[in-house]
């Protein structure tokens, strides 16, 4: 049973079948079949949206949930990987992890026999990106010619964007400081796979006839980097820019959101903005990704 780590492990087909299943759950009765499954949550990072949207889900699915957060335990602490593997792949049937550290999660993930879903690392988000890309798709219906523009820090969420618009053939256009771009493996990777990204300091460029405006809180928790809020003012998401985008754009936001720093209130709280749609779909986007891993 295959693992969601990053979008980039994933085909196209893969993606829209994901995607596709979890827009028709949304209408459709959901099928109940975890059917008493055991599902073990590690949360070394606190969440709101991730947690209760994981736990709600597994229970509609008919399944059983444990909780482990940062007070009680973290991968690669207390004991080795190698053996907290090996101990609960005997317990339960998959593991949704929200680590700060990606390749600890990567090594758990290769040592163990069930199913790791990334709930976040410091690296990747791929779970945010599903839901997004359900926003967006239940509201255009499509992504084909469709230019989705990224506004403020290169982070995990946008790392798990690239990917997604790299095999979807999404045009995906990220405006930032030039300190926080890609960095040289992804760069080296969007083009092995001819991905349409363009990085740019060049806010108009960017937000020029865009069909989505994305941004995300500038500096995320744990974040090493030594980041200034200062530099990212210039990318911040306010009327200008959604003015230049085309008039149907739609916003989104992952939230947390710092209103009147990485988007001004009259954008996050206006008619453009699909934050709650965007929120609410963590639930159902999540319900497909356990259905790929675990069916």
């Amino acid at each position: 049973m295959p693992n969601f780590l990053d979008i980039k492990n994933l085909t196209a087909n893969q993606i829209n079948r994901i995607i596709d299943t979890a827009h028709n759950w949304k209408t459709d009765k959901t099928p109940f079949f975890l059917n008493n499954k055991n599902v073990l949550m590690i949360f070394e990072k606190p969440s709101l949206r991730t947690r209760v949207s994981f736990e709600v889900c597994i229970k509609q699915l008919g399944g059983n949930v444990s909780v482990l957060n940062a007070s009680e335990f973290a991968l690669g602490e207390r004991e080795s990987v190698f053996d907290t593997a090996k101990v609960l792949e005997r317990y339960v049937d998959m593991i949704i992890v929200r680590s700060f550290d990606h390749s600890i999660l990567t090594e758990f993930s290769s040592l163990i026999n069930v199913p790791v879903i990334n709930a976040l690392t410091d690296f990747s988000h791929p779970c945010q990106v599903i839901a997004d890309l359900l926003t967006i798709k239940e509201h255009f219906k499509s992504f084909k010619n469709k230019k989705i523009s990224w506004f403020g820090d290169c982070n995990n969420v946008t790392q798990s964007w690239i990917e997604a618009s790299v095999l979807l053939g999404i045009n995906f256009y990220i405006a930032c400081p030039k300190r926080v771009f890609p960095n040289r493996k992804t760069l080296e990777w969007i083009n092995q796979n001819n991905g349409n990204v363009v990085i740019s300091q060049d806010t108009n460029l960017v937000a020029k006839e865009a069909d989505c405006i994305l941004t995300d809180t500038w500096v995320s928790m744990g974040d090493k980097k030594n980041k200034s809020v200062k530099e990212f003012f210039p990318f911040q998401v306010n009327k200008e820019i959604m003015e230049m985008a085309k008039d149907n754009a739609m916003f989104l936001h992952c939230l947390p959101a710092h209103r009147g720093k990485e988007v001004t209130k009259e954008v996050i709280d206006g008619a453009s903005s699909f934050i709650y749609d965007q929120a609410e779909n963590r639930l159902h986007a999540q319900k497909s990704i356990i259905n790929y891993c675990l069916c």
